[in-house]
């Protein structure tokens, strides 16, 4: 049996369509932990992107600990977790927030010092202050960017939130941890296909996303 007839068994079995272990209540969860993380880690990279991209310091140190952000291994963070804390949100959303914070940290400091500096010039000689300088602006003109790495980051906790089933959680994950110890291949393919598959839909979202939030002129520059 090939790939294709794993992917069209699961999709056809009506038992993958409801109940706890449907495929509406897996993706649900998948996307609920999604956005969690990466609300999260928005709240924490973005205001100290914009501001010490506003103020152009502090581009080491952000370098820096994207570098550490991204060299610390998701699956060992999820164990060391569970030692620590045991069962529950807390051990998953720590590595998945530690995951999509560096992307959204550097992207947003770069998109920044990426924005033209006559407007800004131009904006303060009229009077405006720092906080009307950065929020209309710089935001404006740099958010093409600061997209990317919210897009970036989205993608990387769709495709890592699997871990969730390793401890116990919901999730797509649970296709291919449960159908790895039953062996059921058409499980697992499945549960690899409907990631995949909204992976493709996070992209879409952001594409939608950048065309209604970023004005005309600002995407031809981008």
């Amino acid at each position: 049996m090939n790939l294709f007839h794993f992917i069209s068994d699961f999709f056809s079995d009506n038992a993958h369509w409801q109940g706890y272990d449907g495929i509406p209540t897996r993706v649900g969860e998948h996307i609920q932990y999604t956005l969690q993380a990466l609300g999260i880690a928005a709240l924490i990279a973005l205001p100290v992107g914009l501001v010490t991209g506003h103020y152009g310091r502090g581009g080491n140190a952000l370098a820096l600990i994207a570098v550490a952000g991204r060299a610390l291994p998701t699956f060992g963070l999820l164990v060391l977790m569970t030692l620590l804390v045991g069962f529950g949100m807390v051990n998953v959303m720590t590595p998945l927030v530690i995951l999509a914070v560096p992307p959204i940290l550097v992207t947003t400091y770069e998109a920044m010092r990426s924005v033209d500096p006559s407007p800004v010039d131009a904006a303060r000689g009229m009077g405006m202050g720092e906080f009307g300088v950065l929020f209309q602006v710089e935001v404006p003109a740099a958010l093409p960017l600061i997209l990317s790495g919210l897009r970036s980051a989205a993608i990387q906790i769709v495709s890592t939130a699997t871990i969730a089933a390793y401890v116990a959680l919901g999730g797509l994950g649970r296709y291919i941890v449960d159908g790895l110890y039953q062996r059921n291949y058409e499980k697992v393919v499945g549960g690899a296909t409907l990631v995949a598959g909204l992976a493709l839909v996070t992209l879409a979202v952001f594409w939608a996303a950048g065309r209604f939030a970023v004005s005309p002129g600002v995407r031809k520059r981008a």
